[in-house]
């Protein structure tokens, strides 16, 4: 396991950047997240971890959206307690999925996921994913689930 302090990863912020100001930069690949006022980018997926991810994110669309319980994303950015976070697989309840005024599943999601689900990559440190998942779950996620370890494919 490699163990990184999320200083380290970090870039160093004006200190009058907020969250509002962070979601006005440009994105980035990988993506970046926002934590406790510090960007910190997100490691580019691999095989074995996207493999994983869009499986698990397809099988969760295959038996929740068709019956409109649930839709599962991958990589959406989710903006909420101060914070901007990318989660592998983000999944919400039907009736909480943002719209837009056309009905239309909207590009914004200022709300943590009912389900927030994370791959542990080689490059990521345990305890910056770790946090991520209490945090969505203090702020209304009802399951937070962390995957470790190489799926045999």
């Amino acid at each position: 396991m490699v163990q990184t302090s999320l200083k380290s990863l970090a870039q160093p912020l004006p200190q009058s950047l907020a969250l509002e100001d962070f979601l006005k930069l440009p994105e980035t690949k990988p993506a970046s997240e926002f934590i406790d006022g510090l960007i910190i980018p997100k490691p580019m997926p691999q095989g074995k971890h996207s493999t994983v991810q869009i499986d698990l994110g397809s099988s969760i669309n295959l038996a929740l959206k068709s019956p409109r319980i649930a839709r599962a994303y991958t990589e959406l950015r989710c903006n909420f307690g101060d914070r901007s976070i990318v989660p592998d697989v983000a999944v919400f309840a039907w009736e909480r999925i943002p719209r837009d005024e056309d009905g239309k599943v909207a590009n914004v999601f200022a709300l943590a996921p009912d389900w927030t689900i994370e791959i542990l990559s080689p490059a990521q440190s345990q305890t910056k994913v770790v946090r991520n998942i209490l945090h969505c779950l203090s702020n209304g996620t009802q399951m937070g689930w962390l995957i470790v370890g190489e799926a045999s494919l």
